[in-house]
């Protein structure tokens, strides 16, 4: 499905800051029975203009995401992957149907009040890292912090964020890379700056998209492994959408992408990933 490649994609730069076990289960719900839910869509559907023709993207989504859950989306390019990510996070609006974030209806919110969400409790990792490059490292994982609304729980002046970004950094290795602009650091240097900078707010929600598709293999693994620590220090919600079985392997669920339709894939991938 490479049309999809030529609608329009959703503006991820404006970011500074599914149930198939049953095989007989055909209407594509994919439900979580936990008490929290952080993320819930209910028939999504999203629908494009390709020249003169409808283009059918997303069709009766399905989802529901606990806290703390990590859900890994695949399917072949131009399934739709990145547009549904976009939608979840509120960068982008379906068709039909609703989507709720932390108990948000996204078709009730205005784009600032979407803005103020995304700053209060979500956070974004993608595949070309999206750093400012005329800001030191440093000052890139700071951004969040000082972005963020001022609250009785959370007040950073600048030179508390320099401290907290400063101690982040290091705990990922780029103590002696802080003063660097982002041109002067590797892929994997940039993204682990990218990865301070995400997690640096202790959002409730992390959105990746590709966080490795830019890496070597060695690499993006290292970049795998920060990622699921931070994550599991921090206990975020974490939805990620990768090419890579083996980075979605490590997720608890797997949701595929098939013609539209969300499939929770769960049991059967874990299994064959198994005997492999």
């Amino acid at each position: 499905m490479q049309q999809e490649n030529q609608t329009k994609q959703p503006n991820f730069n404006n970011v500074t800051h599914t149930m198939q076990d049953d095989t007989t289960n055909q209407n594509h719900q994919i439900l979580t029975h936990d008490s929290e839910t952080v993320l819930s869509v209910k028939q999504l559907k999203k629908i494009v203009r390709q020249g003169d023709e409808p283009l059918t993207i997303l069709e009766e989504v399905n989802l529901a995401i606990k806290s703390g859950e990590s859900c890994a989306l695949i399917g072949e390019s131009g399934s739709g992957k990145s547009t549904l990510l976009a939608i979840l996070a509120g960068l982008d609006d379906g068709s039909e149907g609703e989507v709720k974030l932390l108990g948000h209806s996204m078709k009730d919110m205005s784009e600032d009040d979407r803005a103020l969400l995304r700053a209060n409790a979500v956070g974004f990792v993608f595949q070309s890292f999206l750093l400012v490059p005329t800001l030191s490292a440093l000052e890139n994982v700071q951004l969040p912090l000082l972005l963020k609304p001022k609250t009785a729980d959370s007040k950073y002046d600048e030179t508390e964020a320099a401290l907290a970004a400063k101690a982040l950094l290091g705990t990922l290795g780029l103590e002696k890379r802080i003063n660097h602009l982002p041109a002067l650091l590797s892929g994997g240097e940039q993204q682990r700056v990218a990865l301070a900078r995400a997690f640096i707010a202790k959002p409730k929600v992390l959105f990746a998209d590709e966080p490795t598709g830019n890496l070597d293999r060695h690499t993006g693994e290292k970049i795998a492994d920060l990622l699921f620590e931070l994550n599991k220090q921090n206990g975020t919600t974490l939805i990620l959408v990768t090419h890579d079985e083996t980075l979605a392997s490590r997720c608890d669920r797997q949701l595929r992408l098939v013609e539209g339709k969300l499939l929770d894939v769960s049991n059967q991938f874990n299994l064959t990933n198994k005997e492999a």
